[in-house]
């Protein structure tokens, strides 16, 4: 017994051939279908904190053209700027802790009664 009921693809609603129990019309339909559906849910615990992780390594590039530099904590703060979401750390000779989103660098200072972060990059002598 034969069905001969049309499919259609759940993706893009294209009529489809072959097995019966397809769902999609191609690998790229199907791919299309399930990011959209992904991102359209809440956020997982994991992308809340890749997604952070993001923002600040853009905040600290922007604010850090020169390779160093120093910038009033209020102003990576307003941009979205969470300095609780670091990759790793690096410690300097003298002790002090440096955080870091990936290659971006910061350290909080106080300059003048007023909190600011000094932004460094990552250098190839800190491997060490």
């Amino acid at each position: 017994m034969t069905n001969n009921r049309k499919r259609t693809c759940q993706n893009c609603g294209a009529e489809m051939v072959g097995r019966t129990d397809r769902k999609f019309c191609s690998s790229y339909c199907k791919s299309t279908y399930h990011y959209y559906q992904n991102k359209n849910n809440e956020p997982t615990f994991y992308r809340k904190i890749d997604d952070q992780l993001k923002l600040n390594r853009r905040i600290l590039k922007e604010y850090n053209k020169a390779g160093k530099s120093v910038v009033r904590c209020e102003t990576l703060l307003n941009e979205g700027f969470n300095p609780n979401f670091f990759t790793h750390y690096w410690k300097n000779s003298k002790g002090s802790v440096y955080l870091f989103c990936y290659e971006f660098g910061f350290m909080k200072i106080e300059d003048g009664n007023k909190p600011k972060y000094l932004l460094i990059q990552w250098q190839a002598y800190m491997d060490k």
